[in-house]
């Protein structure tokens, strides 16, 4: 279908006004944890090109590991820079204010009281910032709690909440026993007044807190409304679970953070999976609103439209980022939506104001469970377009074979008992079933980069199988079935059991519904001097894009940070840091110069020399 001309017109008469606005980058902040208020993870940064990109060199380097924190955990922040300051969670979740040019830490706040600190800190993937006029505040997730920061001193603003914070288990609407878990790990997004949040609650075969979405008055830190992902009895979706699991039932929350169109006053939320994750017979019917990409009311939390991309989710296949809010050509046209990365290794492309997906997305039928007691939805969400960026089945003819002898090891070995079954294939009883995509995905919670003018999205993910067995819980459990552990099939020497590759970046044309290219990501040094090609590794973090033509990655169990060339995926700088870099990376503009900087965390398989749990910035040379 041909473009109009009008549409034409109107795309042109935003593109200057885009290059209007761009012109002066000289002062260019990532002011967001996923750049932007759309997830875009993208910057209009063009002082590091294709052309000099391996001649960065680090700037500055600073340790964020307090005295007294064990470094377990990986830590998985991306710092944001607001007027001239950057702010950025350390390893022990204390907040830093520091100097981007320099590294110069201006001020820090202790996130947990030296009596915590004896014991894992737990995550934070970035921070907030509010202001209004005078009144401005960071706003920084400790575990349960969420702190109000003065930016200028670090101190707790004593007038929001209970002496500077909120507790999230309080204002849930549902009592939570002592033992439940519910922390806050990736921040929210806000919308005038209102900070808008989400958890993260346990998984386990037992009860669970729910993942209900909130939204908190930023100058009191009073609740303002809430959204229940687990509706209350006369809340729409009541019917789509048993009458208890309201009370009984938890998970349903948000991961991987949200995206916010401010123009519309609409709140974009992805959903992960009910718990307990891969038994649901005390939870029956499709579950909403779990798995669901999400539309609020950003100032009341009322419902506009969801989508829902696993049905009873049995897989742990959450929808782990925030979705990208893109414009795409669809039918010709220009047409805003919402891209959201899956676990399951598809791109759900939905209309941003009514939820209606672009391409058809089919209902199959999918293999039934063998479980007693398990009623487990007969189909499943099939996107037509565009087309999955991993692939989604593990068949015995992709079994590795690095090695003869790990080849015959995996078909006699490892593999010889295990259910290697289509996408879809419930848990089972006594018997190891294969996953795959895994428990991470296909994408995982660093999401996706979006270069508006090329219409591309750039994924990292994992091609990796994991698999689980079902068998019977200890007489007394809450639940009638526990698992044997997240298990990963690998080769005696520790190497994934599928055929390579295994991590990787993915370009996926949205507006041509076409992945122009894959190519690894990450490394097994081992397995390259054996002559063995670069397989990719398991990855955890995101990628951020430039106008230049960068795409800049780590997140890979080598602790690598790399720059690739957006056109083809090549491969043209790389950097080995402190630790493992698990997060996803940020740019921006200080002093004149752009930089790049990089969390790193403790991690066995790194190598590089920069600091353990800490992050490097790298600029050019000046």
């Amino acid at each position: 279908m041909p473009v109009h001309r009008r549409d034409f017109l109107k795309a042109g008469a935003a593109s200057l006004v885009m290059a209007s606005a761009a012109a002066d980058t000289s002062n260019w902040e990532w002011r967001s944890y996923a750049g932007d208020n759309a997830s875009s993870r993208y910057a209009p940064l063009n002082q590091i090109t294709p052309s000099n990109v391996r001649d960065l060199e680090i700037a500055w380097e600073l340790e964020t590991l307090p005295s007294g924190v064990r470094p377990v955990g990986m830590m998985e922040c991306t710092p944001i820079v607001i007027d001239g300051i950057m702010y950025l969670a350390g390893f022990g979740l204390d907040t830093y204010a520091v100097d981007p040019a320099t590294g110069k830490v201006l001020w820090s706040n202790p996130g947990l009281a030296a009596t915590a600190r004896t014991r894992a800190a737990g995550v934070s993937r970035g921070l907030v910032h509010w202001k209004d006029g005078k009144d401005e505040r960071i706003f920084a997730p400790v575990r349960q709690h969420i702190l109000a920061l003065d930016p200028k001193s670090g101190k707790l603003i004593d007038s929001f909440g209970s002496g500077g914070g909120i507790n999230l288990r309080e204002n849930l609407d549902r009592e939570l026993a002592p033992e439940m878990s519910l922390y806050s790990t990736t921040p929210g997004v806000v919308y005038q007044d209102l900070l808008i949040v989400t958890t993260r609650p346990g998984e386990g075969p037992r009860s669970e807190a729910p993942g209900h979405i909130r939204a908190y008055d930023c100058r009191t830190g009073k609740r303002r409304w809430i959204f229940h992902t687990i509706p209350h009895p006369g809340e729409f979706g009541y019917e789509t679970w048993s009458p208890n699991s309201w009370k009984e039932n938890g998970g349903a929350n948000c991961w991987g953070g949200m995206s916010l169109d401010a123009e519309r006053g609409l709140v974009y939320i992805a959903t992960g999976s009910p718990t307990f994750d891969f038994w649901g017979g005390n939870r029956k019917g499709t579950n909403l609103f779990g798995n669901c990409v999400l539309c609020l009311k950003a100032e009341t939390g009322e419902r506009v439209w969801h989508f829902q991309t696993v049905h009873h989710d049995l897989w742990d296949w959450d929808l782990p980022c925030a979705p990208n809010l893109v414009t795409v050509l669809h039918n010709g046209k220009p047409r805003d939506a919402v891209a959201q990365v899956g676990k399951t290794g598809w791109v759900y492309l939905l209309d941003r104001e009514t939820g209606e997906p672009l391409y058809p997305i089919e209902e199959r039928p999918v293999p039934k469970s063998t479980v007693p007691g398990e009623e487990s939805w007969p189909t499943q969400p099939f996107p037509t377009n565009p087309p999955p960026f991993s692939r989604q089945n593990f068949r015995p003819e992709d079994i590795a074979k690095l090695s003869k002898e790990s080849h015959e090891y995996l078909v006699n070995t490892r593999l010889k008992d295990v259910v290697l079954a289509p996408m879809f294939t419930p848990p089972m009883k006594d018997k190891e079933v294969v996953c795959f995509p895994g428990y991470h995905g296909g994408g995982l919670w660093g999401g996706a980069s979006w270069v508006a003018d090329k219409g591309v999205l750039f994924v990292n993910h994992n091609e990796l199988p994991w698999s689980l067995k079902l068998i019977d819980a200890p007489e007394g459990a809450s639940y009638p079935y526990q698992h044997t552990g997240y298990l990963r099939p690998e080769t005696a020497d520790g190497y994934p059991a599928i055929r390579p590759p295994w991590g990787l970046i993915a370009a996926v044309d949205l507006n041509n519904c076409k992945i122009l290219w894959q190519t690894p990501l990450g490394e097994y040094k081992d397995l390259t001097k054996r002559g063995i090609k670069p397989t990719g590794t398991y990855n955890r973090g995101g990628n951020i894009a430039t106008s230049s033509g960068l795409l800049f990655s780590s997140g890979t169990l080598d602790g690598v940070l790399r720059a690739f060339d957006q056109k083809d995926g090549k491969l043209l700088w790389e950097y080995a840091l402190g630790g493992g870099g698990f997060a996803t990376p940020a740019t921006y503009m200080a002093g004149g110069r752009q930089f790049v900087i990089m969390a790193s965390s403790p991690h066995p398989a790194a190598t590089g020399k920069g600091p353990k749990a800490g992050f490097t910035a790298f600029a050019l040379p000046k």
